[in-house]
């Protein structure tokens, strides 16, 4: 065995996040799909909104700020993704549409292979070479099959899976971490001349894809509990992915994993104080009534 190879940094970035993919397996059920089919308009909005919020979002940010073109890279493949399962746990805490949020992720999850890759085509492809075909697949590998595994194992043997979906959380929280250190470690260097003006898009990309996922829910008079949902959904990206595409089919362009890894702190502390915002909200309602 090439051991070199394995131990790559993007080889194992892909590792680290099938991990992260499998224990999202662990932790789904048959019912978090019902609502696909109970409310497909409300998930056909929301994911609407993120495949074209985020992407866009993210491509206009990198010309505003004249990203070169392996940053660009970047916090395109971070627009391009899906959602994560962080924003389930956020919308839970803000007091939002949790079946809403889980059914988006689902689905968005089980439409990126093929969204993400031809997005990023289109919004980088004039400048650097996309492997669409290739991105595909990697999605496929890295995502969809080890969540069809972690979904199977459950089935297969639910005592053992249940014990240890328990630890998941921390071991997917592990995982996510090593990835970060290692995309920080290996451009350190460079962190230093691109780091504030990527930190700033990253922060901007968060911000207003959470402003605009409620803004869109707002202005379609969508109950308040689905537009904390949407924006949060749409404000919170499967970062790790993003990260994890960047090393592998950007490999020339180290810079390109960064605002993936950068994403993927910030978004946990934004989602935080937004889900304390709206859960604060929703305290000083009900006593007011």
């Amino acid at each position: 065995m090439n051991t070199t190879l394995l131990f790559a940094p993007g080889t194992l970035i892909s590792v680290l996040l099938g991990i992260v993919m499998f224990g999202m397996g662990l932790a789904t059920k048959l019912e978090d799909f019902k609502v696909v089919f109970s409310r497909p308009g409300d998930i056909a909005i929301g994911c609407a909104a993120q495949f074209t919020i985020m992407p866009a979002l993210a491509w206009a940010l990198s010309r505003l700020f004249g990203l070169d073109e392996a940053l660009t890279i970047g916090v395109v493949l971070v627009g391009c993704c899906p959602g994560g399962t962080a924003s389930n746990v956020m919308t839970y805490l803000a007091k939002g549409d949790l079946a809403l949020s889980v059914g988006m992720t689902g689905v968005s999850t089980v439409l990126a292979p093929i969204l993400t890759p031809a997005l990023t085509l289109l919004l980088a492809g004039k400048t650097v070479d996309v492997d669409a075909l290739g991105m595909f697949v990697g999605i496929l590998w890295v995502v969809i099959l080890p969540i069809v595994l972690g979904f199977a194992a459950k089935r297969i043997f639910p005592k053992a899976t249940e014990r240890a979906a328990r630890f998941m959380p921390a071991v997917s929280s592990a995982a996510i971490a090593v990835i970060i250190a290692l995309v920080v470690a290996a451009n350190a260097k460079r962190l230093f001349t691109g780091g504030p003006a990527v930190f700033a898009v990253v922060v901007l990309h968060n911000v207003c894809g959470l402003a605009l996922g409620y803004m869109v829910a707002a202005a379609l008079r969508l109950a308040e509990p689905k537009r904390r949902a949407l924006c949060i959904e749409v404000g919170m990206q499967n970062s790790g992915l993003a990260a994890s595409l960047a090393a592998v089919h950007f490999a020339a362009y180290p810079m390109a994993a960064v605002p993936g890894a950068i994403f993927s702190v910030w978004h946990n502390i934004s989602g935080a104080f937004v889900a304390r915002l709206f859960n604060r909200n929703h305290i000083e309602t009900r006593c007011a009534l």
